[in-house]
């Protein structure tokens, strides 16, 4: 069974998903002017389906082997395999952990990988979080799996294979739930809080921005789309305005994630509508 999971999450990540994001990737087109980035979002949302079947059909297997307990044969075999699958699965975590860590542009060496990747972990890419969450699972579904196993073997308590099998259908259905809920938002178009106040921050600190009266910045794969409007002197000239939409754009251009940027402009109202300051 967890053979099985391992496999499949190998393959689906290692084959078809680098094509996914190198599509994903792809310049928007007069039929698509907002990109391909959504393609991540409803490919990991068919991947989580497959792995809500898996995890159905795991827990099954545990109550069946709970009811009806037996002792597996090959039990070295078993054992060797599940902690080599381990080993491997846990190898793949901890460059899953550095990508995060990359990813969200911070910086951790060693053991300080672990919390930073997990504190970071909602700002890392749909890709990678999956990455991350699959292979968690796999790991210590695979020590789970093992420690059954040698229980099972020099103890009369057969029951314990099945219940580690329920305890990795738990996991693995904790894994689609999150990873559902997050690239189902993707996949509609969400708005995203963080952004939404980075983005915020850095167009007013442009020194001729008074107010922002309407900013929205929505996540579509692993690129945000922002649209803004925002509050300027009435006394400037067409020219000017121009300069100041061009160093605003080029700016909020430079947030790692943001793909394109819409500025518009208005006079100042002397109602203020941001109220988070301008990060200065």
């Amino acid at each position: 069974m967890l053979k099985r999971c391992t496999a499949w999450a190998m393959q689906l990540i290692s084959s078809s998903f680098s094509q996914v994001l190198h599509s994903a990737k792809k310049r928007p087109t007069k039929k698509f002017p907002k990109g391909f980035g959504r393609i991540v979002n409803l490919v990991l949302l068919f991947a989580v389906i497959v792995v809500g079947i898996m995890a159905y059909e795991t827990i099954k297997e545990g109550i069946s082997h709970i009811f009806h307990p037996s002792e597996s044969t090959g039990f070295l075999i078993n054992l060797v395999v599940l902690l080599a699958c381990t080993i491997l699965e846990g190898s793949v975590l901890v460059k899953a952990m550095k990508e995060i860590v990359h990813e969200t542009g911070q910086t951790a060496t060693g053991l300080k990988i672990i919390p930073t990747a997990v504190k970071n972990l909602k700002s890392a890419k749909a890709a990678t979080k999956l990455v991350f969450m699959e292979d968690t699972v796999a790991t210590a579904g695979g020590l789970l799996a093992a420690i059954a196993v040698v229980i099972s073997h020099f103890t009369p308590f057969h029951q314990a294979e099945g219940i580690a099998s329920i305890l990795i259908g738990i996991l693995m259905f904790v894994v689609v739930g999150e990873v559902f809920l997050d690239n189902a938002g993707g996949a509609i178009g969400k708005s995203d809080e963080g952004m939404h106040l980075q983005v915020g921050q850095r167009i007013m600190s442009d020194p001729d921005v008074h107010d922002i009266q309407v900013l929205t910045v929505i996540k579509e794969g692993d690129n945000f789309h922002v649209d803004a409007e925002v509050e300027l002197d009435a006394s400037l000239t067409l020219a000017e305005i121009d300069d100041i939409r061009d160093r605003i754009e080029d700016d909020v251009l430079k947030i790692n994630g943001v793909s394109d940027v819409v500025i518009t402009f208005d006079e100042v109202d002397g109602t203020i509508d941001w109220e988070y300051g301008d990060g200065r």
